[in-house]
């Protein structure tokens, strides 16, 4: 299954409102646990690969039960830390049709946004790893939290690891005084795998290749590959160290219809992926986390880049389906997926 993976991030207590009901219509919150790495390494680990989350969590019983959840998808909790005062939580309101979903974030203070490089194990933490993944999202916790996701991908490079993020931009988060371009164009320095929506490569990086309203054609259904083409090229003309840039395209007609699908450039060829259309979701928090770990177990398989980039894809559609923050699905239902067979019958 190659060499070991390592994630560094944020798991957070996931508070939501049942069904698609308005926060606190009834007295009820579902709580599970989710956050974009840990997403990742629990996708990953649900393929078949060796994995670790590297973290740091409160030594009370909400950090022991998300210790717990992780041990239970299979993913190696051997290098997190214990320390700080609490985990973070993020309430979510899942939306249907034309009312948007709503997320309200509860994470300052919470230990990892705390935490110092000196935390880490790095050495450790890289020994015999094949592959490291971060995302955006760490870095917007708190200046501590951006240093030490810096000092991962120094740490990860000098090893040889092969480097991915997923750049995701939160505008809920940036509140530290730094802005995100600021601080992600040094962390993409040494990334060889770049994943983004069309936001977040202008948002993260403060790459625009066109003063046209993306918003607006991502609502519309119309999307311009040719844009997008151009876009992936940009950022590759910033970031010479890039391998890869992968591009999801969502098409949101509404919170229940989504069009999902992506492209991919690797330096000589731009790749795009087949289309999903998308109806009755169940919950897309965590889509592009699922994509992203397709994409990571694909590369790492030694998929061709196309069949790498359809995997991702398939995954990350399948992941519409199931509610929670993490992909479930297996190998054998991405494949029959890509396959052509998205019918849903039932397997008897």
């Amino acid at each position: 299954m190659g060499k070991r993976i390592v994630t560094l991030g944020e798991i957070m207590l996931r508070l939501k409102s049942p069904g698609f009901e308005r926060f606190f219509q009834s007295s009820s919150l579902e709580a599970t646990f989710g956050g974009g790495e840990a997403n990742v390494a629990v996708s990953l680990a649900n393929f078949g690969s060796h994995v670790s989350f590297v973290t740091v969590l409160p030594d009370n019983a909400i950090g022991e039960a998300a210790l717990r959840y992780l041990k239970s998808r299979d993913v190696d909790t051997s290098l997190i830390q214990l320390q700080g005062d609490r985990i973070g939580i993020y309430f979510l309101e899942s939306g249907a049709n034309q009312r948007s979903s709503n997320v309200v974030y509860d994470r300052e203070n919470s230990s990892i946004s705390v935490a110092s490089v000196d935390s880490f194990a790095w050495e450790n933490i890289f020994s015999d790893v094949g592959w490291f993944h971060i995302t955006g999202i760490t870095p917007a916790l708190s200046e501590s939290a951006a240093e030490i996701s810096l000092a991962a991908c120094k740490y990860a490079n000098a090893a040889g690891v092969t480097i991915s993020c997923d750049y995701n931009f939160r505008k809920k988060l940036w509140k530290y005084g730094k802005n995100a371009p600021e601080v992600m164009q040094e962390i993409v320095k040494f990334v060889d795998v770049g994943i983004a929506n069309e936001e977040d490569c202008q948002r993260s990086l403060g790459i625009t290749v066109s003063d046209d309203d993306w918003e607006k054609s991502v609502h519309s259904g119309k999307l311009n590959m040719e844009k997008y083409e151009a876009l992936a090229k940009e950022v590759f003309a910033s970031f010479p160290n890039l391998k890869y840039q992968a591009i999801t395209l969502r098409q949101s007609f509404s919170a229940s219809h989504n069009g999902w699908s992506a492209c991919m450039y690797n330096g000589d060829e731009f790749i795009v992926s087949s289309y999903y259309d998308i109806t009755d979701i169940v919950d897309r928090v965590g889509g592009g986390d699922s994509f992203a770990a397709g994409l990571i177990y694909g590369l790492q398989m030694e998929m061709s880049d196309k069949q790498a980039l359809e995997f991702a894809v398939a995954a990350s559609c399948l992941k519409h389906s199931i509610s929670g923050d993490v992909n479930l699905v297996t190998l054998g239902e991405v494949n029959k997926l890509m396959s052509g067979d998205g019918s849903g019958r039932v397997q008897r």
